[in-house]
């Protein structure tokens, strides 16, 4: 249910995001994600990918499509924690055509925080901790 997303974002689609097909490629969703969640960490939750402790790498990501978009179509992002770990975070996505409001994609991509040295798992700090906290549904 999209009502479930906390965090909604706008964005455009490109025309070089259509395919032969005549649609958005299936790419373009799963580089929506990591855009929508990265720039969230960074605006929202504080996280510094250049120079902080530690980072986030994905080990996990899955997309379903449920319909078409096409350029020129804006497609609104919505967010959610569906799992906050010590260290991991799962995050669920629903993509929507701005339009009309129907559902094209949901999926989810999984974050392991790590330290940036040894790469090993770390904590998941504050503030990023408390802000995520706010997306997460039940």
């Amino acid at each position: 249910m999209t009502s479930d997303y906390k965090y909604w974002e706008n964005v455009p689609t490109r025309w070089k995001d259509n395919d032969v097909y005549g649609h958005v490629n299936n790419v373009v969703h799963y580089s929506l994600m990591d855009t929508v969640i990265n720039e969230w960490m960074i605006r929202t939750a504080g996280f510094d990918p250049r120079n902080g402790d530690s980072i986030a790498m994905c080990v996990e990501s899955h997309c379903q499509y449920k319909a078409e978009v096409s350029f020129p179509d804006t497609i609104r992002v919505g967010l959610r924690v569906g799992k906050l770990g010590r260290s991991s975070v799962r995050w669920e996505v629903g993509m929507v055509r701005a339009s009309d409001e129907t559902l094209i994609a949901e999926g989810h991509f999984v974050h392991v925080f790590v330290d940036r040295g040894t790469r090993r798992p770390t904590e998941i700090v504050d503030p990023v901790r408390s802000e995520m906290q706010k997306l997460t549904v039940a």
